[in-house]
């Protein structure tokens, strides 16, 4: 592990506070992971959630941004199928979200390439 980030949202979010756990920073591969293992938003059954992300080269000259998680339980959870259709559909909803914001920092980056150095 390399830091511990605590995060405050304040007004931003519904949740407001979270601690990510940084894996590791890859800047040759492009690659970072984490881990979130503490949150308001986690229920009664989730322990941590690990994500992954990845940049590569696309064929145009762009780039492709690759996510991926893994979502963790305290100890043997059993899940109905109304549960885990539930919980499908709240991530559904947080990558949504997640790509909106993507999709506006690219927005800003793409005429601001400097902007962040």
């Amino acid at each position: 592990m390399l830091a511990v980030v605590a995060l405050n949202t304040y007004n931003c979010s519904q949740f407001k506070s979270a601690k990510h756990a940084v894996g590791a920073l890859d800047k040759d591969n492009f690659t970072y992971s984490y881990t979130v293992i503490e949150s308001d938003a986690f229920t009664d059954v989730i322990e941590k959630v690990a994500y992954v992300v990845q940049i590569e080269a696309s064929a145009d000259g762009g780039s492709i941004c690759k996510t991926s998680s893994t979502y963790y339980t305290k100890a043997d959870i059993l899940f109905t199928e109304e549960q885990l259709e539930g919980g499908k559909e709240k991530i559904k909803a947080g990558k949504e979200k997640a790509l909106a914001m993507f999709k506006a920092v690219e927005a800003y980056l793409l005429p601001n390439p400097d902007a962040y150095n």
